[in-house]
């Protein structure tokens, strides 16, 4: 399939992840309260019979977050091999990370929060097409994982595939050196619950907090990288990423 009108920049710019209840490797500021268990595993879990809308649909929804702030970092896992699988995902074919333009746009305010702290955001994954989603979750069941699923870190749908999920961290702006945060990105762990770190871990994990929920952004408890954003009438997308 060609996907190749969806993600040309200029459109994207004018306009402005299923596996994973959140995200997902295999291991391995001022403080802010982390969020409310409730609220958070709400926005986490499996999301309603939402449709999948047309390409054409999503050209006009989705932005690309580096066309609103060129200053946040993008290294999508699921491009790559460097991840939970082993394996690039289907659907990811470019490194390029996608919101709802909504998302998008407040996502760009809190990178300019960043940048007032000598800080950048690093984006390990955003929008992810329901392909990719469904092929997480066979990767489960061909691996003999369907704990993960069970215990919260896999879901069949993901807010991701809404454009209005995204996981990332945060970075020194001028050395790119990454904020330690106890866990790598997706770690199947406890040790990835927000609230489970300590000394300087724990700091940053609240520093991540504190700039995304200004914007309206809440995090998933069980994954310090994980924050979802909230639109009305939310859409699922399988748009290819180029």
């Amino acid at each position: 399939m060609s996907y190749r009108l969806l993600f040309r920049r200029p459109l994207v710019a004018a306009l402005g992840t299923l596996a994973f209840a959140a995200c997902a490797s295999v291991g391995g500021q001022q403080p802010a309260a982390p969020a409310a268990p409730s609220t958070a595993a709400a926005r986490a879990a499996n999301t309603a019979d939402l449709p999948t809308v047309s390409d054409a649909a999503a050209d006009s929804l989705l932005a690309d977050v580096q066309a609103l702030a060129p200053q946040i970092r993008v290294g999508l896992r699921y491009a790559t091999s460097n991840n939970f699988t082993g394996a690039p995902i289907t659907g990811y074919e470019g490194n390029h990370a996608y919101l709802r333009r909504e998302a998008a746009v407040a996502l760009a305010r809190v990178s300019r929060r960043a940048q007032a702290e000598g800080l950048a955001l690093y984006v390990f994954d955003a929008y992810r097409p329901v392909r990719a989603t469904l092929a997480m979750v066979d990767w489960t069941e061909r691996t003999g994982r369907q704990n993960l699923i069970r215990d919260g870190y896999i879901a069949s749908r993901s807010r991701h595939n809404l454009g209005l999920a995204i996981d990332l961290t945060l970075v020194d702006a001028a050395t790119g050196e990454p904020l330690d945060m106890g866990t790598p990105f997706d770690t199947f762990s406890p040790a990835a619950h927000t609230a489970n770190a300590s000394g300087v871990a724990l700091e940053n994990r609240h520093r991540l907090q504190r700039l995304m929920e200004a914007e309206g952004f809440v995090n998933y408890d069980q994954e310090w990288w994980h924050y979802t954003f909230d639109v009305p009438d939310p859409v699922r997308f399988d748009r290819v990423i180029r």
